[in-house]
């Protein structure tokens, strides 16, 4: 049973390091791991105590890569920030990553491995997939991978347009999309279009540098391609790559005709001849877009309310974020783009990070990413950092049924009854567009990395013919070849984290099951999403889901089940 309540946050308490340890130099760090890889082990006592100090340097290590990364990740501009990230990316992990071989064959040898409790069983089989994949030749790959992967916020955090006479991030100007005259709606999206235009040819450029990078570091660790090699990496220990090309056409069938339906009510309300880029987030009775707040101050009170509604600890959780500072929404020029939560293993706090400008969006992205947070202080006091490292088909799971679980609180983000009622609608037609975007991007993906040597030409022409198999044919994209051609490049995950998305498409249809049951019995449903959450990662993907009422299933069958719930939702809104 979970706790309903947050002690007062402290740190880890350090029984292995000191408390004063200088991680900006390898000499300082190295006895460590020096001490752990040379330890004797006699007893299952002595496993469990070295397992104990492990945890306890991992966790240090971590935290500390973490606040170089959301110090670097608030401020692009300041190039002191990104040399002390890229100088630990750079000096000290490809030093740490021999030691982890080391300690993970240690570990795989020892005799009273088998006298571990069952919750290591996938700790185990993580540990053999590390070993599976690792090359010492493979180190200064991924240690360039990891300078070239951060190029992109730096590109993308450096965009702006200039909209009625002020400089705006892309996220800000993105708001000027929902207004009712469409004369300026074109008008802005063209100037959002032509600053990613300016940077195209340098982000194909980056993107290229990538795939060759991941290919050869795929090669080097026997693997014919880094899709494959991903799927070790990532442990996806519950599915195939088949499995995902089954998910993406099941999606296809399923949904996009929904969409071409949805459009096309769009279209006609609207009174158009032609659906353009432009015309999507608009609101069809021409009423201007909600401003559910203005700062990230109102923002953050705002959650904390919906959430102490929903079960008291998540607002407690929020409440710690806000006491601690750890956070930092409002988006501005020279913030990364994007948003993430951060767990912090040592603090046993984690930092939500994202670019807030007032939108609807900006509310969903809250309550994701809250989702994350209360994930992360459901597991702080798991004995095990192998058990705080949750894939993110679980990770997700949690997030993305907080959007929906919060959906039915959001009057304390919107006040006014019509404005709730039209940003339930807004959130459920987004639930449904975004399903086919997730199948499209991770089918582009297997398409990238099955064709390793593909040109520019050939990846921007794969691009458009996946693309719109997974998009309403009711949008006109005639007049927008180039914004088309360029519109996978402002998805950051296929630059930062590669095969990291379809885990979004999984966990939201079990969002929407979630969801489902919530409506149902909300009282029997919350238990059950927090019992789930907190077993981290000591128990599957499918067997975390069943703690949480659900099913990991991705059958054409159960999404057509999932999505026609939501759209008897939509009708009743």
């Amino acid at each position: 049973m979970t706790s309903n309540t947050i002690q007062a946050p402290e740190k880890i308490r350090r029984n292995f390091l000191p408390a004063t340890l200088d991680l900006t130099t390898w000499d300082a760090v190295e006895p460590f791991y020096l001490d752990l890889t040379g330890r004797e082990i006699n007893s299952l006592s002595e496993l469990q105590r070295w397992l104990s100090d492990i945890t306890e340097l991992d966790s240090v290590i971590q935290e500390h890569v973490g606040w170089l990364y959301i110090r670097m990740t608030c401020d692009t501009t300041d190039k002191k920030l990104t040399e002390a990230y890229t100088h630990f990316v750079e000096n000290i992990i490809p030093k740490i990553e021999p030691f982890a071989d080391q300690l993970n064959k240690k570990l795989v040898n020892c005799s009273y491995k088998t006298e571990l409790d069952k919750r290591y069983i996938l700790y185990l089989k993580q540990v053999e997939n590390s070993i599976r994949i690792f090359r010492e030749e493979n180190i200064p790959v991924q240690a360039e991978l990891s300078v070239k992967e951060q190029k992109y916020g730096e590109i993308a955090g450096a965009m702006t347009v200039d909209v009625d006479g002020k400089t705006l991030t892309l996220q800000q100007a993105a708001n000027f999309l929902k207004n009712p005259s469409r004369e300026l709606r074109e008008d802005v999206y063209h100037k959002i279009q032509n600053r990613r235009l300016q940077d195209r040819e340098k982000l194909d450029t980056l993107f290229s540098e990538l795939v060759a990078l991941r290919h050869r570091m795929a090669q080097q660790a026997g693997f014919a391609n880094y899709r494959d090699y991903k799927f070790v990496d990532l442990d996806r220990f519950d599915y195939t790559p088949e499995d995902c090309q089954h998910f993406h056409e099941s999606v296809r069938t399923a949904i996009v005709p929904v969409l071409d339906t949805l459009f096309a009510e769009r279209k006609a309300a609207l009174n158009l001849d032609t659906l353009k880029p432009w015309d999507l987030d608009v609101d069809t009775m021409g009423r201007d877009d909600m401003k559910p707040f203005k700062k990230g101050e109102e923002l953050m009170a705002q959650t904390i309310s919906c959430f102490t509604e929903i079960d008291p600890y998540f607002g407690e959780v929020t409440r710690t974020l806000e006491q601690m500072h750890y956070v930092d929404l409002d988006s501005r020029i020279g913030k990364a783009p994007g948003g993430y939560n951060y767990p912090l293993y040592e603090s046993g706090v984690p930092f939500i990070f994202m670019n807030a400008s007032g939108s609807l969006r900006d509310v969903v992205t809250m309550v994701h990413e809250g989702g994350h947070a209360i994930h992360s202080m459901l597991t702080r006091d798991l004995d095990f950092i192998g058990f705080k490292e949750i894939p993110s088909e679980i990770a997700e799971l949690a997030s993305m049924s907080m959007e929906l679980i919060s959906m039915e609180h959001w009057h304390h983000f919107f006040s006014n009854p019509d404005d709730l009622k039209r940003a339930r609608r807004e959130q459920l037609e987004n639930v449904l567009e975004a399903l086919p975007w997730i199948a499209c991007v991770d089918h582009f993906q297997h398409w990238l990395y099955m064709n390793p040597d593909h040109t520019t030409k050939e990846r921007t022409d794969a691009w458009k013919r996946i693309y719109l198999q997974f998009s309403s044919k009711e949008i006109d994209w005639t007049t927008e070849q180039n914004p088309l051609e360029a519109m996978w490049q402002k998805q950051l995950h296929l630059f930062e984290v590669p095969f990291y998305y379809i885990e979004y498409g999984m966990a939201q249809l079990g969002a929407i099951a979630v969801w489902r049951n919530y409506k149902q019995n909300p009282a029997k449903a919350i238990q059950q999403y927090k019992e789930a959450l907190g077993l981290g990662y000591s128990a599957s993907i499918p067997e975390v889901y069943l703690a949480a009422g659900i099913r990991f299933d991705f059958s054409e069958k159960y999404i057509h089940e999932l999505v026609n719930f939501v759209k008897e939702e939509l009708n009743k809104v």
